[in-house]
């Protein structure tokens, strides 16, 4: 069981190189907030597998947390990217 959960480990990690390459090159602003959005979202399930490997719950409510930050930051960016304020 653990050596499947180290997989799901690895492949995350290339999946964050993939989509920093993105994020990086994106030929649009756009592209470039989806992979950060993107990123952030691999960034929640990679916390959530190391507290399942080190059998710490707590993990999954920072992971919680994190998912929400990123959501909040990834709204934000497209209205100032929209219209340029963010009241």
């Amino acid at each position: 069981m653990t050596n499947i959960i180290m997989v799901a480990g690895i492949v995350l990690l290339f999946a964050f190189f993939l989509i920093l390459i993105r994020a990086v090159k994106g030929p649009t602003v756009f592209d470039r907030i989806l992979a950060i959005n993107a990123l952030g979202t691999k960034t929640v399930v990679l916390v959530a597998v190391i507290g399942f490997i080190s059998e710490r719950a707590d993990f999954l409510d920072i992971a919680l947390l994190y998912a929400l930050m990123n959501f909040i930051a990834t709204i934000a960016v497209l209205k100032y990217i929209e219209l340029k304020r963010l009241d």
